[in-house]
Order: structure tokens, then sequence, then C-alpha cells
């Protein structure tokens, strides 16, 4: 009788125990419930650090800025020693600056170069020199049209990393700085008879268009 008494209270024992540990997981199940997500306003989309969208943004610009250093370097090739000898140079020291820092972006951020950088080398090179032979205004045209799409291509990029200021903080002050220089580069180029270049309006156009296709191969080839 004392060993069936004592395998009873034992048993309950353990039922009890059971009991107890089930109340504490439905508790902890039910706290878990009462956690929300954070909300996110609607029509903002947030852009981190590592996302992909940020990657094709480095992975562009960097093609992007190799192609107007090697633009300006045909220029200069050409044009070098002419009144807007000086012009050209500043607003290449300038894209020097650009494809620098874009080229650390790429390696701390672990972005992958675009494909294409052979050909965009070569094709910036011959588009700046081309423009050039056809004397200083065209040059100056050549620039207006690059430096629009650019500082177009660059606004797009800074409405999207305001989404969230803090966490893309650096690349977009970077971006900010850049755009700011790229909008100097296409004034410059109206100051000094851009619009003066016969069939002005077909010879930007023709620019404009490859510009905004090679933005749209690099994002990602």
């Amino acid at each position: 009788m004392f060993h069936k008494n004592r395998d009873h209270c034992r048993h309950s024992g353990h039922l009890f125990h059971l009991r107890t540990v089930q109340r504490q997981h439905q508790q902890a199940m039910h706290r878990a419930m009462l956690i929300k997500a954070p909300v996110v306003p609607s029509g903002v989309r947030y852009v981190s650090r590592s996302s992909r969208e940020i990657e094709s943004m480095i992975r562009v610009n960097h093609a992007g800025e190799l192609g107007a250093d090697r633009i300006y370097a045909g220029q200069m090739a050409v044009l070098g020693r002419t009144s807007v000898g000086p012009l050209i140079q500043h607003m290449w020291e300038q894209e020097k600056e650009h494809k620098a820092k874009f080229e650390d972006l790429i390696n701390n951020y672990r972005v992958r170069p675009t494909a294409l950088v052979p050909i965009w080398n070569v094709a910036g090179f011959v588009l700046g020199a081309g423009s050039a032979l056809l004397g200083p205004k065209a040059a100056m045209a050549c620039t207006v049209a690059v430096e629009s799409v650019i500082v177009d291509h660059y606004n797009d990029q800074i409405r999207t990393l305001m989404s969230d200021q803090e966490a893309n903080k650096e690349l977009l002050q970077v971006i900010q700085k850049f755009r700011d220089d790229e909008q100097e580069h296409h004034d410059a180029g109206l100051g000094h008879g851009a619009e003066q270049t016969p069939f002005y309006k077909i010879f930007t156009e023709g620019i404009k268009l490859g510009c905004k296709a090679a933005i749209a191969i690099s994002k990602v080839v």
C-alpha cells in the first residue's frame, strides 16, 4: 500500500511538472504574438548597405565615372593646347577623383565591376576625341549631353537613398557631391558655346541615348 501511494505521488508530480511546462510555453507564445513588426510607411522603399540595389548603384556609377574619365582624356588629347584646355583639364581632374572614389567603394562593398569595363574604356576615349575633332564647341556639346544624363541618373539614386539616410549616409554624401560636380560641368559646357554646335539637338540626343543604354547595361552585366 505504501508503495502504491508513493508511485501515485510520483505520477502526480510528473503531471504537475508537465502542466507547468505547457503553461509556460503557452505564455511565451502569447508574448511573442504581442510583439509587432515595425510599420513601414506606405510608398517608402528602404535600401540597406548590403542590398542588391546598392551593389547595382556602385557598379554602374563606377562604370560611368570610368567612361567620363576616358571622355575627358580623349578631349584633352585633341584640345589640350587650345583655349578650352584648362577647362577640360579641370573637369578631368574632378572625374579622376570620382573614379578613384568608386574604385574604393567597389572594394569596400565587395561589388563586382561591370564586365564591360574594357568596352567603356575604349568607347569613352573615342567619344571624347571624336567630339573634340569636330571642334571645341562640339566637345562642349558632348559634355552637356553626357552630364545631363549623369545628373538625372544621380538624382534618381539620391531619391532612393533618402529613404534611409542614416544607413546610406556615406554613399548619399558621395553621390550628392559628384552630382553637383557633374552639374557644374554641364553648365560650363553651355557657357562655352555648346549650343552653337551644328545639328546640336541631333548630336546631343544621340549621345544621351548611348549614355542611357550604357547605364542600363552596366547595372546588370
